[in-house]
């Protein structure tokens, strides 16, 4: 039987958030704008490398794709954002089904419901304006909330417990996200449970092999697992 889980940090795109190839459409406005062209090898290694890394802060990916040079790292994460909130702006965001549902239901069992994301403040706030979301959680924190470090680090999860005070111990933590940047940040925090969700980046095998304690099929599945393991079921 699980302990009471008394704090749940949520991850956003792809998660609770339907990412519909927002990230990748907005980061080929990023690469465009530093001279990096749509259908050459080097666009193509890139491209694959925000596949394969997301979830993770996007300044940290940009200062890897832009490596050696802090202001064109900077200069395309700023591209970034602006195109993501362009997307948003536009119509673009929509919540995964039963998201909204989920995040109530677990506020009522008496659980902390925290939004984390690898986007700056500007992209989280305007996607939770355009959600409605701005009053749904208790909490919402990007990397910069918690000393600069993204995901797969613990941070967030960790800043989560000590902003809310939900908790009195990671046992008491759950953590859910889509992509394997998430689980271990997750299991680096040392949460009790870490749920990957299949409405995102990555498959079940990547979700298990980062540790997932469970897989799920959505987020909107998270508030019966947790009554579930807490009842010993």
């Amino acid at each position: 039987m699980t302990e009471k889980i008394t704090l749940v940090t949520l991850d956003m795109a792809g998660t609770t958030v339907l990412d519909d190839g927002l990230v990748e459409r907005a980061f080929g406005a990023a690469a465009t704008a530093l001279g990096v062209e749509p259908g050459t090898p080097r666009y193509d290694e890139q491209l694959a490398y925000v596949r394969a890394t997301m979830g993770e802060s996007k300044i940290s990916v940009f200062r890897h794709l832009f490596a050696g040079g802090e202001e064109r790292a900077r200069r395309a994460n700023a591209e970034f954002e602006s195109a993501y909130g362009r997307l948003v702006a536009d119509g673009h965001c929509e919540a995964v089904p039963g998201a909204r549902e989920a995040i109530e239901r677990l506020r009522a069992d008496g659980r902390t419901v925290v939004l984390t994301t690898g986007f700056a403040r500007v992209t989280q706030d305007a996607i939770l304006r355009a959600l409605g979301w701005t009053d749904l959680a208790d909490l919402a924190l990007c990397p910069a909330d918690a000393g600069g470090r993204g995901r797969p680090y613990p941070d967030m999860v960790l800043t989560a417990l000590l902003r809310t005070q939900a908790a009195d111990s990671m046992r008491q933590v759950a953590v859910a996200g889509d992509t394997s940047s998430d689980v271990l940040s997750g299991t680096a925090a040392g949460a009790a449970v870490v749920a990957g969700v299949l409405t995102g980046a990555h498959d079940e095998a990547t979700l298990r092999a980062s540790g997932a304690t469970h897989v799920l099929a959505s987020v909107a599945d998270l508030p019966e697992l947790l009554s579930r393991l807490e009842d010993g079921r």
